[in-house]
């Protein structure tokens, strides 16, 4: 059972996005759509993010030249598995890139050890206790959790990680809204997810 509030806020950025026009909707994905890839990838929806993916399925259009994704809305329904999985693991690879190629290491891990292969699966053991973060469209990433919602919605590339919105709804204005102006003043997310907010 999800949230009416977070049902409310999947709803309102769904329609944001349709306002746009700039992309075609499938149905929204089904009660038994949902099951099966909370079953396959090992994650719940949250409550918002849930019932913006009910609301309609975002299309992908051809890409235009140059353009870094050719696929960014994840394609839930019939997509390419490995493609999916790639998004997915994309915030926690990121990291371990980082760990790997830039020296980072969160100070929770303790003291980094001085062998790189040692520190990569010491970083990689301890990543797989941080929250796991589903693909809103491209790099951009809200958090998983039945019950949850009203998250920012992060932008991840490897440890850089910045506010794309205040939540789902705000989202879709800075994302897709061609109108928006410079950001307000008062504009001022708050992460609210562990490990994942101490890269902001």
């Amino acid at each position: 059972m999800i949230s009416s509030r977070g049902a409310h806020l999947g709803a309102e950025a769904a329609r944001r996005l349709a306002e746009t026009g700039l992309y075609e909707f499938e149905p929204g994905l089904t009660d038994a759509e949902f099951g099966r890839i909370e079953q396959e990838y090992g994650f719940e929806f949250a409550d918002d993010h849930r019932a913006f993916l009910a609301a309609g399925l975002p299309v992908n259009v051809p890409p235009e030249e140059g353009q870094t994704w050719s696929r960014p809305w994840p394609e839930w329904r019939g997509g390419d598995l490995d493609s999916l999985r790639r998004q997915l693991d994309g915030p926690v690879e990121g990291v371990l890139f980082d760990v790997e190629h830039n020296g980072f290491w969160h100070e929770s891990w303790g003291e980094r050890p001085a062998d790189g292969t040692v520190a990569l699966a010491t970083a990689r053991h301890q990543l797989a206790e941080v929250p796991v973060l589903v693909p809103v469209y491209a790099h951009r990433y809200l958090p998983a959790g039945r019950g949850s919602f009203g998250h920012p919605v992060l932008s991840m590339w490897q440890t850089d990680v910045i506010y794309y919105g205040l939540d789902l709804v705000d989202y879709m204005h800075q994302e897709f809204d061609e109108a928006r102006g410079e950001v307000d003043e008062s504009w001022n997310p708050r992460a609210t997810v562990p490990f994942w907010k101490d890269l902001l």
